[in-house]
């Protein structure tokens, strides 16, 4: 029987749920995907049913070993992402003990803002090197702690998605090193640190978190009864990847040779990364914003900022247009629309206005961290019409990522570019004019997944380390790159300048007007 040539990666995101197969060249060769399905609550939580995640996984697989030539006696591994942050908690019969909190969940906002102002804080930051902010597991864990101690008392594992999906397979309690260090760790040893713990008050707690499982170097066996489920071979190598953000950023060209890259992901939040090839040379900011995150590497690290919400400011723009013109009696499709999108931006007219993309409720936290901070216009006139808002908005989007990368410590001399908005011209364009620097995507279409299996083919033994992966799967896919228009470059400048100078300036804006919100919802 010939050896199995393929490497299955499984992309838990916020919206969609996918499996992807790739052979050993890279190429992807079949994809199943379900809609992810979270609710959002009146008191902010947004939540997700951790059952109903496993089996929309299980399906996605079950789907993906029908297409493929070989069925399942052809997958040498399955590699495991998923979106980051939130909370899952499993009790000691691995059932979970309330519906998972996602990153998106508002709730834990004041207690980051006490965490902010606390005296360990900055002595956490120089450990974890992350920020901190209402939607990681350690705020959300004070939360409950003080609002739901009774889930804290019959939990015995905190996971988060990927993880809680890796036990499914396995029956492994495991965290990545990525997700583990940058909430309760320290990323130049790869380990939790109890200081960091204990500084929180989570010290009581310590035992919710998993053993750290390094995919790179070591998998577990699906188990038999995972193989039932999904009609994969029981004792298929499971490889828990990194969280999502770095899988995406190891799939989108962040690790490169040339060393002075960056990446964007422009999906739901905006997360730009810049690579660094020594965590020595790490850069920590001196207001603690932003965060590094360990690589699938023995010493590179992602310098990152991240924004809140990136295409989803898109939507929320979409979907009013959508509603406007059906409420008129006109049918337009969602595709139809997006489909316009980047003929009607580019056309219209630069700085129409200034947009600040905080459209999340849990506000922003990079670069910096206000749970408060709120979306805006400004210079709106009578005339502007839909076309100049929303290249407004694709243009905040740009400026958005050029404050976060300059608090990274410099603008790459290159970005890779990925998520739903690098298929946008208008987006490519607009993005390389604001940073003033070339921008390339690659052709690789499901850039989480294809991270995942790069770990896994690495700690499969067909490369020596996560840079040979990426030199044979993602350097030859990138494309040519789109060039910054030199006539957009000064007023730009201009405009981010007063981009980066109104944000500060309305920052005590947002915390009056959630004031008066408060009064009106006591």
């Amino acid at each position: 029987m010939a050896a199995p040539t393929i490497l299955i990666g499984i992309d838990a995101g916020t919206s969609v749920i996918k499996s992807v197969a790739f052979d050993l060249h890279g190429r992807q060769i079949a994809e199943a995907a379900r809609p992810n399905h979270y609710d959002h609550l009146p008191n902010g939580g947004v939540v997700q049913d951790m059952a109903r995640t496993f089996t929309d996984t299980v399906e996605t697989l079950k789907a993906l070993v029908a297409k493929l030539p070989g069925g399942a006696s052809s997958v040498a591994a399955i590699a495991v992402t998923g979106q980051g942050d939130g909370t899952w908690l499993v009790d000691a019969a691995g059932e979970p003990v309330a519906p998972a909190w996602l990153w998106l969940d508002a709730r834990a906002g004041d207690i980051a803002t006490e965490c902010l102002n606390g005296p360990d804080y900055r002595r956490q930051f120089e450990t974890t090197g992350t920020g901190i902010n209402p939607c990681q597991q350690s705020t959300q864990l004070l939360h409950m702690k003080r609002s739901t101690p009774d889930w804290l008392a019959q939990a015995t594992s905190a996971f988060h998605c990927k993880d809680w999906l890796y036990f499914k397979l396995t029956g492994i309690r495991a965290v990545d090193p990525s997700e583990a260090t940058f909430t309760f760790g320290d990323f130049r040893t790869r380990d939790y640190s109890d200081s960091v713990i204990d500084g929180l008050g989570l010290s009581a707690y310590r035992h919710l978190l998993p053993p750290i499982v390094d995919g790179r170097k070591e998998s577990h066996p699906l188990s038999p009864e995972a193989a039932r489920a999904t009609g994969l071979l029981a004792g298929t190598p499971i490889v828990l990847g990194y969280v999502d953000v770095v899988c995406t950023a190891v799939g989108g060209g962040l690790i490169s040779r040339a060393g002075d890259t960056g990446c964007s992901i422009l999906g739901s939040t905006g997360m730009h990364m810049r690579y660094v090839r020594n965590f020595e040379d790490a850069h920590l900011n001196a207001d603690g914003s932003g965060y590094v995150m360990v690589l699938p590497s023995d010493r590179a690290v992602a310098q990152i900022q991240s924004n809140m919400a990136a295409t989803l400011n898109i939507d929320f723009l979409l979907d009013l247009a959508d509603g406007i013109l059906r409420e008129g009696g006109v049918d337009r499709s969602r595709a139809d629309l997006v489909a316009r999108l980047d003929t009607k931006v580019l056309g219209a007219p630069p700085l129409a206005a200034i947009y600040h993309p905080y459209i999340s409720e849990a506000g922003e936290r990079g670069p910096f961290m206000d749970p408060l901070a709120r979306a805006n216009f400004t210079g709106l006139v009578a005339g502007t019409g839909f076309d100049a808002l929303m290249r407004s908005v694709f243009e905040g989007l740009g400026f958005a990522a050029r404050d976060c990368f300059e608090a990274t410590g410099a603008i790459p001399a290159e970005v890779r570019l990925t998520g739903g908005a690098a298929r946008s011209k208008a987006m490519r364009k607009i993005l390389a004019s604001i940073l003033g620097t070339p921008v390339r995507t690659t052709d690789i279409a499901e850039a989480g997944a294809a991270g995942a299996a790069m770990i896994a083919l690495v700690q499969q033994g067909h490369f020596a380390d996560i840079g040979a992966a990426a030199n044979s799967w993602v350097t030859p896919r990138l494309s040519q790159p789109t060039s910054p228009d030199a006539t957009l470059a000064l007023p730009y400048a201009e405009a981010f300048a007063l981009y980066r100078d109104l944000s500060r300036a309305l920052r005590p804006a947002w915390a009056r007007l959630a004031t008066i919100k408060r009064g009106l919802h006591p």
